[in-house]
Parts: C-alpha cells; sequence; structure tokens
C-alpha cells in the first residue's frame, strides 16, 4: 500500500463514533467477533467490530470478489399489522407501500412534516395475518430504531407493531453469497435451495422455523440478509464460515463498500434536513405518490420534483491520494462555497478517494470540476454520475 495513505481507512471519527451509551450493547455474535480477532468499537449503542485482522482494504476486496459475512444484529426489526396497514404508513413515506407485492421488499424514508428524512428503511409486504390482515415487515436503521417504532406507535395507534428483538440479523454479500448460502442451507432447508437461485433483487424468503431470506444489502453486490432467532445466530455463522469462500468483514468496510456503491449513510448522507429528493432518491418516490400526495412533507417534496431541489446530493472523484472527509467545503475554482462532503474515504476498489456531498444544483452536472478543502488546501474533484462502482444485484 502506498506510504500516503491513512494507516486505517476507518478512521474517520465522523462515521464510525463511540457510543454514547455505557455500558454497550451486544449482539448474539459478539463472542464470536472477539474470537475471530476483531478490533470493537462502540456504533449505535453496541459493541461492533470495525475490522478484522486482515484490514478493512482486504476485506472490502474480499466482499467484491467472493462472500463476505456482516453482522448487523444492531438494526431494528419489527411487524407492523392490521387493516389497512399499507395505505397507513404511506401517511409516513412517500414510497408505494400499497403497490408493494406479496414477499417483496422497497426502500422507503421516513419523512416528518418539511419533508425531511427522519430515517431511510426497507419494508417488506409479508403474507396476511391469519385474520387476513396485512403485514409490513420492517428493518430499520440502529441509530434511529427507537425514534421510529415510537413514530408508528404515535402515528399509527390502530395498527398492531411487534418489535422483533429477539431476532439476529446478518448480511452475506459478493458474487458468490447465493450459491454459499444455498449451500449452507441444503440439509436442515433443503427446499430452499432453487427459491435462493431463482429469488429476485428486493425479494423476501420466509424459509420456516424463524428464518427470514431477503436478497437484498448495503454494498452494491448481490447477497441476502438473514435474519434468525438470537439462540441460532452462532450456530448459523460458523456453518457460513466455515465455506472457505466466506469471511467475516466489520464496519470499516461495510462503509467503504456502500460509500463506493454511492448509497447513503443516515446522520450523514440524509437527516432531517434532506429530502429525498436532495439526495437523489426521487426514484423511490412511486408515480402514484407523486400524483396523489397525501405523505408527510408531500407540498416540499412535490414542488421540489416539479421546479428541481436547491442542492444535490453528487458524487466527487478526488484527484491525487489524499482523502477528504465529511464536513469538509466544496468551492468553485473561483473560491465560492457550493457545499460541503457528507461522507468521503479510500475506494480500495478504485485504489483512489471518492467523496458524496451537497453542492448547490447549478454546480450538480457530471463532469463539473470544483475544489474539496482539507486543512486549507484545495483538492482537485469532478462530479460524477453515482454509483462509483457498478450495482451488481442479481435481476
Amino acid at each position: 500500500m502506498a506510504s500516503d495513505l491513512p494507516e486505517d481507512p476507518t478512521s474517520d471519527p465522523s462515521r464510525i463514533r463511540p457510543a454514547a451509551q455505557d455500558p454497550l450493547l451486544r449482539t448474539p455474535l459478539h463472542a464470536l467477533h472477539r474470537e475471530l480477532g476483531a478490533r470493537m468499537a462502540g456504533f449505535a449503542g453496541y459493541d461492533m467490530p470495525i475490522q478484522y485482522p486482515a484490514g478493512v482494504l482486504a476485506e472490502n476486496k474480499w466482499t467484491r470478489d467472493s462472500a463476505g459475512l456482516f453482522d448487523v444484529s444492531h438494526m431494528g426489526q419489527a411487524i407492523l399489522e392490521g387493516a389497512g396497514a399499507a395505505q397507513a404508513v404511506e401517511t409516513l413515506t412517500a414510497a408505494d407501500v400499497q403497490g408493494l407485492g406479496e414477499n417483496r421488499t422497497r426502500y422507503a424514508q421516513f419523512l416528518n412534516d418539511d419533508g425531511g428524512v427522519l430515517d431511510d428503511f426497507m419494508i417488506t409486504r409479508l403474507a396476511p395475518g391469519a385474520d387476513g390482515a396485512q403485514r409490513l415487515l420492517l428493518v430499520v436503521n440502529a441509530a434511529r430504531k427507537h425514534a421510529d417504532f415510537a413514530l408508528l406507535r404515535e402515528k399509527l395507534p390502530a395498527l398492531r407493531l411487534s418489535v422483533r428483538e429477539e431476532r439476529a440479523l446478518l448480511a452475506l454479500q459478493g458474487p458468490k453469497a447465493a450459491q454459499v448460502l444455498a449451500d449452507a442451507l441444503r440439509e436442515e432447508y433443503g427446499g430452499l435451495r432453487d427459491k435462493i437461485a431463482a429469488a429476485p433483487f428486493m425479494s423476501f424468503i420466509d424459509g420456516g422455523e424463524g428464518l427470514w431470506l431477503w436478497r437484498s444489502g448495503y454494498t452494491g453486490e448481490d447477497g441476502f440478509e438473514i435474519s434468525l432467532p438470537a439462540e441460532q445466530a452462532q450456530r448459523f455463522a460458523r456453518a457460513l464460515l466455515a465455506d472457505a469462500r466466506v469471511r467475516p468483514i466489520g464496519l470499516g468496510a461495510r462503509d467503504s463498500l456502500r460509500l463506493e456503491a454511492g448509497l447513503c449513510l443516515y446522520g450523514h448522507d440524509l437527516d432531517e434536513t434532506t429530502s429525498p429528493v436532495e439526495g437523489a432518491l426521487a426514484w423511490s418516490i412511486g408515480a402514484r405518490r407523486r400524483a396523489e400526495g397525501g405523505f408527510a412533507g408531500a407540498s416540499r417534496i412535490l414542488r421540489e420534483l416539479r421546479e428541481g431541489p436547491a442542492r444535490r446530493r453528487v458524487g466527487l472523484l478526488l484527484e491525487g491520494r489524499q482523502p477528504a472527509r465529511e464536513g469538509a467545503q466544496i468551492q468553485t475554482g473561483d473560491g465560492r462555497i457550493v457545499g460541503a462532503l457528507t461522507s468521503g474515504g479510500y475506494a480500495p476498489t478504485l485504489e483512489r478517494p471518492i467523496a458524496m456531498g451537497y453542492v448547490a444544483a447549478a454546480h450538480a452536472r457530471a463532469g463539473e470540476a470544483l475544489d474539496v478543502i482539507v486543512r486549507g488546501k484545495r483538492l482537485p474533484a469532478r462530479v460524477v454520475a453515482l454509483p462509483f462502482v457498478p450495482h451488481r444485484f442479481f435481476r
């Protein structure tokens, strides 16, 4: 590795922070992380693996080439159910939930009355309950889960919210993930092999015996997210790691992978002041929702869809080897400040620094030449279309 690269690409304190909560909570895989030699740190109130002995660069590459196993059990899982649940939850999000097919998943955002993003999350329509009621499975960000669940209880009191704290959540990501998972489930869940192979991106499989699978992830690669009872998590993880195609991956590489994929990190690239349109997430707002409105913050969001937002989230390729971090100012060549970075770091796949941030809409065109200011020094950069590394989702 070149000497002018940072020794630890995960050392940006704006993205992996010590948690305020003390003592830190532990996921069901905590002992396994320690056994595997993980460097642990506080994240969203949990003691989480940041990297393993191979290091972030190697973990990033392994996930792109083979299959990486992530512990994301700190995230929130819940089932929302009741008559008209899909229509009700649409008051809080601009996503088309009513149009979501059974066992299909959609990316969405909870919105405030000003159109800002309270959290981004995944929502799945499950088969109806025994009483015929609609059932929606939600996976939300760890740092926002308590606020999200409080919002749902306050705004949708007629629906039943079941928070599934007894479950673990793993993510198996990479081009070999589907085959690895099918092989691992061959004996105990023999009927799932064909379902896994054929499952399209953003689909859900109820594997029985408490096993839930989504073909989705946060790396830009093919893969699955796996929810199962906490007491089964360590045995399941060990079975996956026994496969030579799988290695454990920490939050450091998870962050570099999602940045390469141009995916937002809540609290950084999205927050309560940014709208989905500003955040380049207009694709997540369905045509029916645009026509009908009826969701929190609709006035602002529909106006921005018509007229364009004042600022936009963009990708930036930086020249040289010096990475830039969240908060760095973005300037024009004549020194006018036109925005700021929200994520940034070294991209192992591209072997160069990359960043995302918000800039005034007039400067958001691909190819625009800008400067990023790091310690008073101008780093030349140019706006590029996202993602930095092409997605390889299974279609």
